[in-house]
């Protein structure tokens, strides 16, 4: 085992496989909804655009397109309310997993440097972290860290995989907390146009960040909004200096946005319609299987936004996730995401209408 991997958690999904087994074996076939990967068809106008830029036999620039740096601006300004936003105050990046788990390599990070992220999240963090040899901290509120050694703050909001948002006073009090002790602060927002019961604020907002990005920067996904898992399309937005630097680094280590992708996000940004209509889908998907899932005996805690019902029978949530393998419904332990969440199970939204129905019928 090579010195990297031996410092990497188990990869918690392998874990599921005889569960899976377990459900797939139902007469009815297996409902997953353990994972949060979108199964709704890309938007037809995204696909032209992709197909319009197919004849690209040159190498893409890690920058992108000025057409798409223009895009990843005008949205930015128009969606999240910042003021302000130049070209070199974005940068696209191929998926945000990859930028989850290499930042704090590529910010420089190593032995003695300290990264910090909710106590409960999606596992990147922690595997960011441990890939460059800093120390992982897991924190509930981060104004309570020691900043002595924090070198990065990762926020998650809406989360995953509790669906909870931090509210706009809550932001702005991190955001002062983080600059007051010259802590690179890092938001993670792929969720923000999921709000269901809460309106995501981005720490972009000039009420949370009082018009300088200095310090900050929020990270933005289309796999979820528009479908696009597959064409690893996202970007950052906020502190011109340290997307500078990223910049220099992504360029020796040729991180590009295939050129087809750079045209399909473009196209993405610029329409609104598809995403309302994805989040309609969503909505529907979301109320059937909470009223599903409360009848059956569950409660559901947070889920105010995202794409998950943060579910639990108040029993170990292996416990939970066997009960529901025997229904043929497949869904992801809580401890996946931290052991805060031993006694939860995290509920994708992310099936079929006609899965979704099947998932209600076998917990009715």
């Amino acid at each position: 085992m090579s010195a990297v991997s031996s410092r990497l958690p188990v990869f918690p999904w392998d874990k599921l496989e005889p569960y899976k087994a377990t459900a797939a074996a139902h007469p009815d076939g297996i409902v997953d909804l353990s994972v949060g990967t979108p199964v709704d068809p890309v938007p037809a106008l995204i696909q032209r655009a992709l197909v319009e830029a197919a004849d690209s036999p040159g190498y893409p620039t890690v920058w992108g397109t000025a057409a798409l740096r223009d895009a990843l601006t005008g949205w930015v300004e128009r969606r999240l309310g910042a003021r302000g936003v130049t070209h070199a105050h974005v940068l696209p990046v191929v998926g945000s997993k990859e930028l989850v788990a290499w930042l704090p390599t590529q910010l420089g990070l190593g032995a003695g440097d300290r990264v910090a992220f909710p106590r409960l999240a999606y596992p990147t963090y922690e595997v960011g972290a441990r890939l460059c040899g800093a120390e992982p901290v897991p924190y509930d509120d981060p104004t309570h860290l020691d900043p002595a050694g924090l070198k990065l703050l990762w926020l998650n909001s809406p989360s995953n995989p509790t669906g909870a948002v931090l509210a706009p006073d809550e932001l702005t009090r991190i955001v002062a907390w983080a600059r007051e002790h010259g802590v690179l602060l890092f938001s993670d927002e792929c969720y923000l146009e999921l709000g269901w019961e809460a309106e995501p604020v981005s720490v972009l907002h000039p009420d949370v960040c009082g018009g300088s990005y200095d310090g900050i920067v929020a990270v933005h996904s289309l796999s979820k909004r528009s479908n696009l898992a597959g064409y690893r399309a996202a970007f950052l937005a906020g502190d011109e200096a340290v997307l500078g630097e990223l910049l220099k680094i992504r360029k020796h280590g040729g991180m590009m946005t295939p050129a087809p992708v750079q045209a399909a996000t473009v196209a993405a940004l610029g329409d609104d319609t598809h995403v309302r209509e994805q989040r309609e889908r969503y909505a529907a998907r979301r109320a059937a299987l909470r009223a599903a899932l409360e009848a059956h005996g569950f409660r559901i805690d947070h889920s105010e936004a995202s794409l998950y019902l943060w579910s639990t029978r108040d029993e170990p949530c292996w416990d939970t996730v066997a009960h529901l393998a025997e229904l043929g419904i497949l869904v992801a332990p809580g401890d996946f995401y931290g052991p805060a969440g031993e006694r939860h199970v995290r509920v994708a939204l992310t099936a079929t209408d006609e899965r979704v129905e099947a998932a209600v019928k076998r917990l009715g």
